[in-house]
């Protein structure tokens, strides 16, 4: 008996996720719930259904707070080893990616705020600073976003060379870069000024122009247009 795994299948019939999905739709399931499908086994005590309400537990967020947990975070839950743990991160991935493609279907960026409504909850978390260079239109709708660095962003480390390389590739005509604060305070330094500088000479000789440059901190942004910098 001490080897058993317990499942969702020891609930009741109308009570088990898979059941409830199939008969009701994914919409009337909990969070746990659907959790609980991913995860599929529990452990030796707990089940499936009991391991995803730990996971939820682990920040103040729950669900939300999920693709902020390390792989290690996961794992130190009793019956949540590596293979679950990566299902659980990867699944958290897919989230952030399909809410972040629907914003970007949905909106047209017409100003500052409407770039930092897509990429805040993609980049507010993230522990090392990452430089993105967002890729648009004739109208300003986005084609698409490549990461340029991961860790210290500075002048020298940026390459106005790869950042056009990806807009020409991509025929954009406007171009906005973003980044990170790790700090979560999103005022510019000398150097974000600079590389600000560097890419907006660039875009003049090439001949796709730079429309902003966002940095983006916990819950705030600043725009360099807005300050005149570029």
């Amino acid at each position: 008996m001490n080897n058993v795994r317990l499942t969702v299948k020891e609930l009741p019939t109308d009570e088990r996720p898979y059941e409830k999905l199939e008969k009701y739709g994914a919409s009337v399931l909990s969070d746990a719930e659907l959790l609980a499908i991913i995860i599929k086994s529990g452990s030796r005590r707990e089940r499936s259904i009991d391991l995803a309400q730990k996971v939820l537990k682990l920040n103040s967020r729950g669900l939300a707070g999920i693709h902020q947990l390390s792989l290690k975070e996961l794992e130190m839950i009793s019956g949540i080893g590596r293979v679950k743990a990566i299902q659980i991160k990867s699944i958290a991935e897919l989230s952030t990616r399909i809410s972040k493609n629907n914003a970007i279907q949905k909106l047209q960026i017409t100003s500052p705020s409407s770039v930092a409504d897509i990429y805040m909850e993609e980049m507010r978390h993230l522990q090392q600073e990452h430089l993105k260079i967002v890729l648009l239109d004739t109208k300003n709708n986005i084609i698409s976003d490549h990461t340029i660095s991961v860790g210290t962003v500075n002048a020298s480390l940026v390459n106005p060379r790869e950042v056009f390389i990806h807009a020409l590739k991509n025929l954009a005509v406007h171009i906005i870069i973003l980044h990170n604060h790790p700090s979560g305070d999103p005022t510019p330094s000398s150097e974000d000024i600079s590389i600000t500088k560097r890419i907006l000479g660039a875009s003049e000789i090439i001949g796709v122009k730079l429309l902003d440059h966002i940095i983006i901190g916990d819950g705030k942004y600043i725009s360099l247009k807005e300050r005149g910098i570029c």
